[in-house]
């Protein structure tokens, strides 16, 4: 099986940062809500990619949390895996087409029982709890 040790965005990217994780990875980034209006500008506020044959759809803002699974498959048809955050509220559940993911956050856990992140390993999202 594909081993790939990407880790899914849970918000864009701020200059001058972004040049940085790129020198590491492929970087793909959509607007979030606290973004400058610049870059609100140059990024998407929806995209795809796809990673080692994974289909991932990434959206900042899943909306409210009725129907919100249903909202996503509409919008991303065909991803393996849809990753959208905003809320911070850790989550990385299977569905019929594939994963939905909100890999919460690695800085500000808000309401979150904890930090968090989302990998992709062997093709399948995990949330990895990190340590202050």
């Amino acid at each position: 099986r594909q081993r790939m040790r990407s880790s899914i965005p849970e918000t864009s990217l701020r200059p001058p940062s972004s040049p940085i994780f790129a020198r590491f990875a492929p970087v793909t980034a959509v607007q979030g809500n606290m973004d400058d209006g610049d870059l609100r500008r140059r990024l998407p506020m929806t995209t795809t990619a796809e990673l080692e044959g994974i289909r991932i759809g990434l959206v900042h803002d899943g909306g409210p949390a009725h129907g919100r699974h249903e909202r996503l498959r509409e919008l991303f048809p065909g991803c393996d895996v849809i990753a959208y955050g905003h809320s911070h509220m850790p989550e990385a559940r299977r569905d019929a087409e594939g994963w939905i993911v909100n890999p919460g956050s690695p800085t500000e856990r808000r309401r979150a029982p904890e930090h968090t992140m989302a990998v992709i390993l062997d093709g399948e999202p995990a949330l990895v709890a990190l340590r202050p």
